[in-house]
C-alpha cells in the first residue's frame, strides 16, 4: 500500500501504526520454552527465601541447561547470576514473587522496550496481577514449558516529558514505560492545580482540582478507582482520565481508545507546579507551561493466566472451577479477582454476616 506525503496519507499511516501496535497487544500465546530466568522478589523475609529455593531446586534439576537471574542486590539467592537491565542475555521469562509492587518493579526493568512474559506468584498477599499461589509453581512452569501458557497483554502506557518552549526534556533518553497509571498531584501545594487537557491536539478543557490520573485498564483498578474512575477489563486497549478531587461537579472520568495521544500542560496561571508519580514512583516536577504526553506503548506486559494450569483429574478441575481458576484457555482471572478482592455488588448483608447472625 503506497502512503504518500498528503494529510490522507499521513491518516493512512497513523492507522497502520494503531492497528500494529493492537494487533501485538491482544497476541495471547507462548510457544518458546525459556533459557533464561529472571527472578523478581520483595525483600526477602523467611517466607520469601524458603520460596526462591524450592524454586531454584525445582528448576535446575528439572530444566537443566535453564540460567536463572536475580538482580544485582545483596540478597542474591544462592544458584542465581546476577543481571543488569540491559544486559546482553536475552530473558525469556520473569519470575515475580511478592506483591503487585513486584510486578510493577519488573515492568520498570524493561522500561525501553518489550517485557518478558511474567510469570507471578502471590505470597499470601492479595491483588489483581497475582494469578498463581506460590504452592502452584511446579505446575505453572511445566504448563509454561509445554507450551500450554496463555497470556493476557496488559497495556502499558509511553510517557514523554517536554519543556516550556515544546521541546523533549534533556534528561529523558527514552519515553518512560508505565503500567499502571501516570498521576500528576499538587503534593504538599496548598493551591489547586490547573492543568490543560489535550486530546489529540484538541483543547478539551482546562482542569482545576487536586490532580489528574492517566490510567491503563490494569490500573483501573488502583489509584483511579479510589479517585472514582471506571473499572476496565485488562484486554481492553484504552486510556481512562480520572480527576482528582475537582473543583467542578460536572467533571467527570472519561475513557478514550488506545490510539488516542493525551497531553497534559500545566496551565500558565497555576499557582501549583505538579508533582508526577508514575506506578507510585514520584519522577518529576512538572512548573507552568510544561507538560507531559501519554499514550498507548507498544510493548505490553505479558502476564501468564492461571487458566494455564492442567488439571491433572476432576477434583482438581473443580477446585478449579470454584473461583481458583477455570479450565485451561478460560480468561477467568479477572472476573475472580472482581468478585473476591472488590466484593462486586456485594450487598450489606452479605453470607458471612447471615453465618454470623445464626450462630
Amino acid at each position: 500500500m503506497w502512503l504518500d506525503a498528503s494529510p490522507f496519507g499521513a491518516f493512512q499511516f497513523r492507522c497502520f501504526i494503531r492497528c500494529a501496535v493492537h494487533f501485538q497487544i491482544q497476541q495471547n500465546t507462548l510457544h518458546q520454552p525459556p533459557k533464561n530466568i529472571l527472578i523478581v522478589n520483595k525483600m526477602r523475609t523467611q517466607p520469601v527465601i524458603l520460596a526462591i529455593d524450592a524454586f531454584l531446586e525445582h528448576v535446575h534439576s528439572t530444566y537443566p541447561g535453564v540460567r536463572v537471574f536475580h538482580e544485582d542486590r545483596p540478597d542474591i539467592p544462592h544458584g542465581a547470576e546476577v543481571w543488569h537491565p540491559g544486559k546482553p542475555e536475552k530473558i525469556d521469562l520473569v519470575v515475580t514473587l511478592g506483591g503487585d509492587g513486584t510486578i510493577l518493579h519488573a515492568s520498570s526493568l524493561f522500561s525501553s522496550g518489550a517485557v518478558p512474559p511474567v510469570l507471578s506468584f502471590s505470597l499470601g498477599t492479595l491483588g489483581f496481577l497475582l494469578p498463581f499461589h506460590i504452592d502452584d509453581f511446579a505446575k505453572a512452569l511445566e504448563s509454561v514449558f509445554d507450551g500450554k501458557a496463555t497470556i493476557l497483554n496488559r497495556m502499558r502506557l509511553a510517557c514523554t516529558f517536554y519543556n516550556q518552549d515544546e521541546s523533549k526534556k534533556p534528561d529523558q533518553a527514552d519515553d518512560w514505560q508505565v503500567m499502571n497509571e501516570v498521576a500528576l498531584h499538587r503534593g504538599s501545594s496548598p493551591h489547586l492545580n490547573t492543568i490543560d487537557i489535550f486530546v489529540d491536539g484538541q483543547h478539551l478543557t482546562e482542569a482545576v482540582s487536586d490532580g489528574l490520573i492517566v490510567s491503563t485498564p490494569t490500573g483501573s483498578t488502583a489509584y483511579s478507582l479510589s479517585a472514582g474512575g471506571p473499572i476496565v477489563h485488562p484486554s481492553l486497549s484504552a486510556l481512562v482520565l480520572t480527576p482528582i478531587c475537582p473543583r467542578s461537579l460536572s467533571f467527570r472520568p472519561l475513557v478514550f481508545p488506545s490510539s488516542s495521544s493525551i497531553t497534559l500542560r500545566i496551565g500558565n496561571r497555576s499557582r501549583a507546579h505538579a508533582g508526577v508519580s508514575m506506578d507510585g514512583r514520584t519522577s518529576h516536577v512538572l512548573h507552568p507551561g510544561e507538560s507531559v504526553t501519554i499514550q498507548a506503548s507498544p510493548y505490553p506486559v505479558p502476564c501468564i493466566n492461571r487458566s494455564s494450569i492442567v488439571p491433572e483429574n476432576e477434583i482438581e478441575r473443580e477446585e478449579l472451577q470454584k473461583g481458583e481458576g477455570a479450565r485451561p484457555g478460560k480468561e477467568d482471572d479477572w472476573v475472580r479477582d472482581i468478585n473476591n478482592l472488590l466484593q462486586y455488588n456485594a450487598t450489606f448483608r452479605s453470607k458471612a454476616l447471615l453465618r454470623h447472625s445464626r450462630s
